[in-house]
């Protein structure tokens, strides 16, 4: 090298130079010429609509993560059309875990507004309350529907289908026809198809189907050709009979697995067990909360244990991935809305 002349040597490293231009742009040019049209290309798929798997008219849409394929749901917007000029109306239901009464507001267009909700616990399903203890606590919720302004002409009973295969239920029944009150009886298809009336938005009716969870017993309904069709399955107190999960599991799966594939986008969800799940993921006052996957959930006690494996069991034979459930809706409000 120290023989070269100075021409030489700036001849050498021009060459060098040269080379390794052409060598760095060879392997990298393209990636470093990609980095400015790729940003905007992500952040507009990320922002667009379409990368949603489901999106729901007048509802919320439902996000599926595409590596663990489970769906984070978004708010639900919709909102119930209020009442005009309503009447109020009251009701008592007699269920499997006690009583609960509802007075609430309705026009003739058939919508409602939920004015005043009180639920209550009774020993008389278990058969461990008397006659009068029976006639006294029938009588409270009778006193605060007049007090609220109901007629007492527009206060009505019902029974659950649930509540009716216990024993303690004849002597609840007893008691009401003492004081000259109607007992209306609903079989689980006639309940099913309330519950459906009163938390099914118009809007929904060709994509969603409906539960209701019960003490006694689950309701899974939906509309077909028009009309509600309804199947029970096991309630959440079924452990106290000694029904092992697996076989409660199956059963719920061969109703839901019944609900047709076009109305698997939504769920409407009522009863005990979703009201103690919708509370751990309320927000402020709103009238629909979408609840968690059914395994996001830890709970403590049988009951709501139970509850869980059955609401597990719809989620896996539906593939359902927004669950709705309703503040106000009741399977009794279905009976005033019939009336």
């Amino acid at each position: 090298m120290q023989r070269l002349t100075l021409a030489g040597r700036l001849i050498i490293t021009l060459i060098v130079l040269a080379a390794a231009y052409f060598g760095f742009r060879h392997f990298f040019g393209d990636k470093l010429g990609q980095g400015t049209a790729t940003a905007p290309t992500e952040a507009t798929t990320a922002g667009s609509s379409s990368t949603a798997s489901d999106t729901y008219d007048g509802g919320a849409a439902s996000t599926t993560n595409a590596t663990s394929g489970t769906a984070t749901p978004t708010a639900f917007s919709y909102s119930a059309p209020a009442p005009v000029n309503g009447k109020l109306k009251g009701v008592v239901e007699l269920g499997a875990s006690g009583f609960n009464s509802f007075i609430v507001r309705i026009d003739e267009q058939k919508n409602w507004k939920l004015e005043k909700a009180e639920f209550g616990t009774s020993l008389a399903i278990e058969n461990m309350a008397s006659d009068d203890d029976v006639r006294t606590g029938l009588k409270a919720y009778i006193a605060k529907m007049l007090d609220f302004g109901v007629p007492g002409r527009d206060i009505q009973f019902v029974v659950s289908s649930g509540a009716l295969k216990a024993e303690g239920t004849q002597k609840i029944i007893k008691a009401l026809k003492s004081l000259s009150y109607v007992v209306n009886t609903v079989t689980p298809e006639r309940e099913g198809a309330l519950a459906l009336r009163s938390v099914l938005p118009p809007s929904y009716a060709d994509k969603a189907f409906v539960v209701d969870i019960g003490s006694g017993n689950t309701k899974i309904s939906w509309l077909e050709g028009g009309a509600p069709k309804a199947l029970e399955t096991y309630g959440a107190k079924y452990f106290q009979n000694g029904t092992d999960d697996a076989t409660v599991a199956t059963d719920v799966k061969a109703k839901a697995s019944q609900v047709p594939a076009g109305l698997r986008q939504t769920c409407f969800i009522i009863g005990g067990i979703p009201f103690e799940l919708a509370k751990q993921v309320r927000k402020g006052d709103e009238r629909y909360t979408v609840l968690n996957a059914a395994d996001a959930y830890k709970l403590d006690n049988a009951k709501s244990k139970a509850g869980q494996n059955i609401y597990r069991a719809v989620q896996e034979a539906t593939g359902c991935q927004q669950f709705v459930f309703d503040w106000d809706a009741n399977f009794t409000i279905g009976f005033l809305l019939s009336k």
